[in-house]
């Protein structure tokens, strides 16, 4: 016997380093990152309400299902990634929800980034101490 397949909404969401690869399925509000509880991925508070922001502003919290799977950067750059997935994905769910969505600022990607280390100097910006003798 078949199983009947809900359809899934893919997103994907980066910030700094990291990628986040999401899938939105109609369920109870379960969200899952890496095969782990949300709560136990991400244990500060903060965190947690940046990844939910999305699902509180647009009201399918508790209709909605979320697998997420992450991968680069640290804490922060993960949460901002998946933030991001979520609401690209809810936008494949619902494409009336695009006017809430895009005056949070969800939508766009933060393309602030690490600058890259110089040569001849120890850091991007720092440079070794001057010596005028």
């Amino acid at each position: 016997m078949a199983e009947i397949k809900t359809p899934e909404y893919l997103g994907t969401g980066r910030r700094k380093t990291a990628v986040a690869r999401v899938r939105l399925a109609t369920g109870t509000g379960k969200i899952t990152v890496n095969g782990r509880a949300f709560e136990s991925y991400f244990p500060l508070d903060t965190l947690r309400g940046v990844v939910s922001h999305p699902l509180t502003v647009t009201g399918t919290t508790e209709k909605l299902d979320v697998k997420v799977n992450v991968s680069g950067g640290g804490p922060n750059g993960q949460a901002g990634a998946v933030r991001h997935g979520i609401s690209r994905a809810l936008l494949k769910f619902d494409a009336t929800l695009r006017p809430a969505l895009k005056a949070e600022g969800f939508l766009t990607r933060d393309s602030r980034m690490r600058e890259r280390k110089k040569y001849g100097q120890p850091g991007a910006r720092k440079r070794y101490q001057f010596s005028k003798r």
